[in-house]
């Protein structure tokens, strides 16, 4: 799963990498993401690649009750096309989440360390996501969800789950992008494990494990990388 991230990077990174042309945010400078908080996200209308805020865990517009997003935040890429809660995003609400790298626990007995984990050339990376908009014009939330798939080598040794974010690389993120285009068979070809010999980690402080949380601490290593 993916249940925490950073989002470090400043707007003139974010806009060189990801192309953006429309701002409905700013950036905010978090070390420490977790689940019902806010974080950037970039959509493209059709046009031209914007960057905004949505909130993190998904609420299908159909549903009855936004508690409902509480459970909703990563979605499976072996079944994202199927899912009745995301059928209709993976069709038509893609979207990217900006990310510096992400956090997993690895069970040690009876202790969980953390690790950073990043790709290692790039500062930048983003994750597939899906958004849905929940509510009527006075009462409208728009969240989002991560998309997971089976972990590469490096995630496996961490995450007891094997697990880890669908990495969306450089080249396919115009198409990931463009929901004026649904092609099932290419979209979900791009749901698949990042190369693990292209990323790194490195274990963290328990700092990082209270969301409330939020500085550079939560990235120092305490250890040397594996």
């Amino acid at each position: 799963m993916c249940g925490r991230f950073t989002q470090k990077s400043e707007r003139p990174d974010i806009q060189l990498e990801f192309y953006i042309r429309g701002w409905q945010a700013d950036p905010d400078i978090s070390f420490n993401i977790a689940p019902s908080q806010k974080a950037g996200v970039i959509i493209n209308d059709g046009e031209k690649n914007i960057f905004t805020q949505f909130q993190w865990g998904l609420i299908p517009h159909w549903a009855k009750d936004p508690k409902m997003g509480y459970n909703m935040i990563n979605a499976k890429a072996e079944t994202v096309a199927e899912k009745p809660s995301f059928k209709y995003p993976f069709k038509k609400k893609r979207c990217l989440i900006p990310a510096d790298g992400f956090f997993e626990w690895k069970k040690e007995g009876k202790i969980k360390i953390p690790y950073y984990i990043f790709v290692k050339d790039n500062p930048l990376c983003s994750f597939a996501g899906l958004y849905d908009e929940w509510g009527d014009s006075e009462k409208k939330v728009i969240t989002f969800i991560i998309i997971t798939t089976e972990a590469n080598d490096l995630v496996s040794d961490i995450h007891d789950k094997k697990r880890m974010p669908v990495i969306i690389r450089k080249d396919d993120r115009d198409l990931w992008l463009d929901n004026n285009n649904y092609n099932e068979v290419s979209l979900l070809s791009l749901l698949k494990p990042y190369d693990s010999k292209e990323m790194n980690a490195y274990i963290v402080s328990d700092f990082v494990n209270a969301p409330r949380n939020n500085s550079p601490v939560c990235i120092e290593p305490v250890s040397n990388t594996v």
